[in-house]
């Protein structure tokens, strides 16, 4: 039997208003101002009435140029890699030092960590938080020394594993007090932690870990200066995300972001109303503040999520039903969750079954992935091109450490992002753009580059698929998407 979400029968009419696609107009005034934000001058968003905008070449464009970096509105680092990438939860470049990123990486695998156990999620918020000091590692690290056989009891015994290197000289990495031939090549800017204590979240600066705080996580902290309205039920939420799916973290920070921006908004009017002595905001919900604070999600194309994420290869056709249910049961105990943490009485339309189905298929649609390149690959490459005599002498070190990372010592940081610009961008199987990072590129902005020439006024546009694929493949694909594809190379394929 379908589950009922009470919020969506009695806010039906604040939903839908939540939910509507907003006018042309309000597309191109909204993103006219961010790109003139952004500084994107080559660009510019347009209506368009078969797709519903496009992204347009505003000058000519030579093959292999940047088209536009693109600036996350919400994103987050997928939980299992957190174990080999230490990156600033807002902009994602790698922080600390190449000692401390391998350090830390073969101590996790030592502990044989998981990331899908709530006593494995333990032993990696304590290990972040006893290695990732920002002065100096001296002095701080004894807690976890002092802790050492703690953390390995935490550990799961199932996946636990012995040690592929002494742990003391693991150890040394992560304090500082060995230091890698030829690291200083490759600095990374100190870890800041979290402000509210969680021991989880950690900056590349200051900046970061107020512009983070102030966007989102301040209410989704579970630290002890938590702005969240329950602490216990955040970590049941986070654990149930990193059990399922990872996808409703993304999620939470979209409801948490609109929700910060309306307490903002409802402040500015409520200032400007004591000013003019004629209160006009009132003790409820003001849709309209809710709207406005909505407004940068309410441009991404949306679809529920259960109606829109592709039927695995497992699952019979016949069982699509049942599934498309299950996925829906499973979104709506997810926002349980997550309703029992943050819930805001002024801000309930958020909180709907509708609206939190809508916001997980807006990832599922137009979701990009998030990467950014390891420091750790670049080091050791480093090391490889050294003349000869200096990498003989420099690899009596190194290669111990690539030996014991093995085949994964160039993995990269990597999540889940919405690109307000990149969201855009309708796709052709002939696409004469890419996403594609650069050598310069280090943090979770996404890139767009030529593949061609592109003259001003031409639609700029990417594949959402392998463009090499089979016809009949890439339009399979493609009907998760809600279209089928008249691009030219497909309108040729079929004749």
């Amino acid at each position: 039997m379908e589950t009922i979400c009470p919020i969506d029968t009695a806010l039906a009419s604040e939903i839908s208003h939540l939910l509507t696609s907003p006018s042309p107009l309000q597309v191109q005034e909204y993103f006219d101002n961010l790109i003139s934000t952004r500084k994107c001058h080559g660009i510019k968003v347009k209506p368009n009435g078969e797709f519903g905008k496009g992204v347009y070449a505003d000058l000519d464009f030579k093959k292999g140029e940047l088209v536009f970096k693109d600036q996350l509105l919400v994103g987050a680092q997928h939980c299992s890699n957190k174990i080999d990438c230490l990156v600033c939860s807002f902009c994602f470049c790698f922080i600390g030092s190449i000692e401390l990123q391998i350090g830390r990486r073969l101590y996790l695998q030592g502990l044989g960590v998981s990331m899908n156990h709530e006593s494995d999620m333990e032993t990696f918020k304590h290990i972040s938080k006893d290695c990732s000091k920002t002065d100096s590692y001296d002095g701080e690290y004894d807690s976890l020394l002092e802790n050492h056989d703690n953390l390995e009891n935490c550990a799961s015994s199932s996946s636990k594993q012995i040690f592929t290197f002494p742990k003391d000289v693991v150890e040394s990495l992560m304090n500082g007090e060995l230091i890698l031939p030829y690291s200083k090549q490759f600095s990374l800017p100190p870890p800041v932690p979290c402000a509210g204590g969680c021991g989880e979240a950690y900056y590349c600066s200051k900046s970061c870990a107020e512009a983070d705080w102030e966007l989102s996580h301040s209410l989704l902290c579970i630290g002890e200066r938590s702005k969240s309205s329950c602490r216990e039920a955040l970590i049941k939420f986070m654990q149930h995300a990193n059990e399922t799916n990872d996808i409703f973290l993304v999620a939470a920070k979209v409801i948490s972001s609109t929700i910060l921006r309306y307490r903002k908004l409802k402040a500015t009017h409520l200032k400007e109303d004591n000013k003019c002595a004629k209160p006009n905001v009132s003790d409820h919900s003001d849709i309209s503040l809710l709207l406005e604070a909505w407004k940068p999600v309410s441009m991404g194309h949306k679809r529920r999520w259960w109606d829109c994420i592709a039927l695995p290869d497992d699952v019979d056709s016949s069982d699509e039903s049942a599934f498309r249910m299950q996925i829906r049961e499973l979104a709506f105990t997810s926002l349980q969750l997550l309703k029992a943490a943050i819930f805001d009485k002024e801000c309930e339309p958020l909180f709907s079954l509708e609206t939190y189905g809508h916001i997980i298929g807006m990832f599922e649609l137009n979701n990009l992935d998030l990467v950014v390149a390891s420091p750790v690959e670049d080091y050791f490459l480093y090391i490889d091109d050294l003349p000869y005599t200096e990498k003989q002498e420099a690899e009596q070190v190194t290669q111990p450490f690539l030996d014991a990372l093995g085949d994964d010592y160039s993995v990269c940081c990597q999540g889940t992002g919405f690109f307000p610009l990149q969201s855009c961008m309708n796709h052709s199987c002939c696409p004469n753009a890419k996403a594609f990072k650069r050598e310069e590129d280090r943090d979770g902005q996404a890139t767009l580059i030529a593949l061609g020439p592109i003259s001003k006024g031409e639609e700029v546009t990417i594949s959402y698929v392998d463009e090499d694929l089979p016809l009949e493949e890439r339009q399979a694909l493609l009907a998760d998407y809600g279209f089928k594809c008249k691009c030219p190379k497909c309108l040729q394929e079929e004749t």
